[in-house]
């Protein structure tokens, strides 16, 4: 397996270094104070020379199955991650933004081998590449193989960022001509969908640093601005301008000015009191 951090520079090594060897020193913490987990610690992490072989092993061994064995599936995500660097970049990105965001997690340890949100993730990006390299059914059968095991459902044509968060994860479903920037916050049952039968370009675009509340659906081919806060259970079915914060269905800007950095902060409170639902 190649070495992907050897073809990093900068702050991305040092960051995917620094992140590798707390991932090692966090694994044989637990495996000597959790005896009975030490075999799956060793196989998905401290047999590994790096995080992107660590990272194929992973995704081989929760996505293979009796139609294409893990084997197979760990040749398919290493050849992704040779040929497409900034697959494993947005992944060390991932895996920190959930340890930054998230106050249950302790450790880098638990994303990476328990957070279904980061495994749809990473399989969506090697699928993705698959996608834009002609390879449409490897990318197809990826994509079902995580909507079946996790129900998360991420077309491999859609476009997301780096950096992004996906709370708990299970229900989200994002469409083929959906645009997700960089550094975005996204609960669980969020629906990036279209609004009808209609073809082409019919996806949300979410721009960067935005957050998404639980249950929140997205719908047509709208922008999101930058920084936008989309309150839980929402129905968004037009523009949201950057900054702003938005509720209801249909939702509607609330709360006065939105929060700093709300996908980092997960800020997900707003004033009530400004919220005229008869709007």
């Amino acid at each position: 397996m190649s070495n992907i951090s050897l073809e990093l520079v900068g702050g991305l090594a040092t960051t995917l270094s620094s992140i590798w060897t707390n991932l090692r020193i966090e694994a044989a913490t637990a495996a000597a104070e959790e005896p009975l987990l030490a075999s799956l610690l060793n196989a998905t992490i401290l047999n590994h020379t790096s995080f992107d072989d660590a990272l194929s092993y992973l995704l081989a061994q929760k996505l293979g199955g009796a139609d294409m064995n893990s084997l197979q599936m760990r040749e398919v995500c290493a050849q992704a991650f040779v040929a497409d660097p900034s697959i494993v970049r947005s992944a060390v990105a991932d895996v920190r933004v959930i340890k930054m965001r998230d106050p249950a997690c302790r450790t880098y340890v638990q994303p990476f081998l328990y957070y279904k949100g980061f495994m749809a993730l990473q399989a969506y990006r090697v699928a993705h590449h698959l996608w834009k390299s002609g390879r449409e059914m490897m990318a197809l059968h990826l994509q079902s193989r995580v909507a079946e095991l996790i129900q998360v459902d991420i077309h491999p044509a859609a476009r997301l960022g780096e950096g992004i968060f996906m709370d708990h994860a299970t229900g989200i479903v994002i469409g083929e001509t959906a645009v997700v920037g960089d550094n975005v916050s996204m609960l669980h049952n969020v629906t990036l969908g279209g609004t009808g039968k209609e073809g082409g370009d019919r996806h949300p675009k979410i721009g960067a640093g935005v957050l998404i509340g639980a249950g929140a659906k997205i719908l047509g081919n709208i922008k999101v601005g930058s920084g936008a806060r989309i309150a839980s259970g929402s129905v968004v079915l037009h523009d949201v301008a950057d900054g702003c914060t938005v509720a209801g269905v249909p939702a509607r800007p609330v709360g006065g000015p939105c929060c700093e950095n709300p996908a980092d902060s997960m800020d997900q409170v707003f004033d009530v009191a400004t919220f005229d639902p008869g709007l």
